[in-house]
């Protein structure tokens, strides 16, 4: 499984492939509007919000709030369509779980197709404090293991084609990220991806194959988790599914657990997340004997991609390396046992 996820990777000098070269898509706010009058019969003022790929709005009406998306046009639709359909199977599977709910427009579709080739959806907005506002605690990182097991149980037996699209963030493809590591100003820390990737590639990915494998969200970082105001301890809200890959399931706790690192007890931290997890989902010994390596790839995989992206994009680079500076404190408390 693992051998045929990777040789269907595209041909491209540059392995993150377009999805994550192109820019946002540049409508105004105005176009935007109009579009969701025409198609949903909605509205409403408009807020920026930030994007890795897409062109996202918090859409306030009288109706109550929306996320408003303009997806990428480097974004193939069956790519968008699987993410909507995730949902579905989300809401039906565990409707608890906090996450957005897809808003047809009116004459039933997920997403509507722009005059200028560009996908727009409606979404639910969720209520919430990112993560990353608030102050870590171990019963928070608890709290983030299982809410990503929960989500990954919701996910289990749902499967669509555009699946097993390629997206360089899944950890299963780390050894495509090597061209990139040259974008990481730091030789020291260069050096230690080096490191972990040829670990990886020896040690790691190999063993891939024997693992569950199913649908994750694949980006539970502190950005896309919301906590409840009056709980920091509590998470409210699960945001950004457009990440989803099929991959090992344990993945996605190897990345929620990036997140999540204590940089001042990085091996006690990333257990917490791991009890977390386990508290509603068991993790196989197979499984758990390879959460620290995929953690830290994870991390690899953050510096590589968001050093490589930001150079080409400068004008977006604060966002895109909002991430970097804890990916890279985690990577050097997590010594590479090779």
């Amino acid at each position: 499984m693992f051998r045929s996820a990777m040789t269907q990777m595209p041909a491209t000098d540059d392995p993150l492939g377009p999805i994550l070269n192109v820019p946002p898509p540049a409508l105004t706010e105005a176009e935007c509007l109009a579009a969701v009058a025409a198609h949903w019969g909605i509205d409403g003022r408009l807020e920026p919000l930030t994007s890795e790929r897409d062109l996202n709005f918090r859409l306030r009406t009288g109706q109550g709030d929306f996320v408003l998306k303009v997806v990428n046009a480097a974004e193939d639709a069956g790519v968008t369509e699987f993410q909507t359909l995730a949902l579905d199977h989300i809401a039906a599977r565990d409707p608890r779980l906090p996450v957005p709910r897809a808003i047809r427009a009116r004459d039933g579709a997920a997403s509507v197709l722009l005059a200028g080739g560009n996908r727009m959806r409606l979404l639910s907005w969720v209520e919430g404090v990112p993560m990353h506002r608030v102050v870590p605690s171990a019963a928070l990182r608890r709290a983030m293991g299982s809410m990503a097991a929960r989500l990954t149980r919701a996910l289990e037996g749902f499967d669509h084609p555009a699946a097993r699209h390629v997206l360089q963030w899944d950890i299963k493809h780390a050894s495509r990220l090597r061209p990139l590591l040259p974008a990481i100003a730091d030789a020291d820390l260069r050096a230690i991806c080096t490191r972990w990737l040829d670990r990886f590639d020896r040690q790691v990915g190999p063993r891939l194959m024997g693992l569950p494998w199913q649908v994750v969200h694949a980006d539970l970082n502190s950005h896309n988790v919301l906590t409840a105001p009056d709980d920091p301890a509590h998470i409210s809200g699960v945001l950004d599914f457009g990440d989803m890959v099929f991959t090992p399931r344990i993945c996605d706790l190897a990345v929620a657990a990036a997140y999540q690192l204590n940089p001042d007890e990085a091996e006690a931290s990333l257990m917490q997340v791991a009890e977390g997890w386990a508290s509603i989902l068991p993790l196989l010994p197979e499984e758990a004997a390879l959460l620290r390596d995929l953690t830290a790839i994870r991390m690899v995989t953050t510096l590589a991609i968001t050093s490589h992206r930001a150079a080409r994009q400068p004008g977006n680079a604060p966002y895109i390396l909002r991430n970097f500076p804890g990916a890279r404190a985690g990577l050097l408390a997590l010594p590479c046992p090779d």
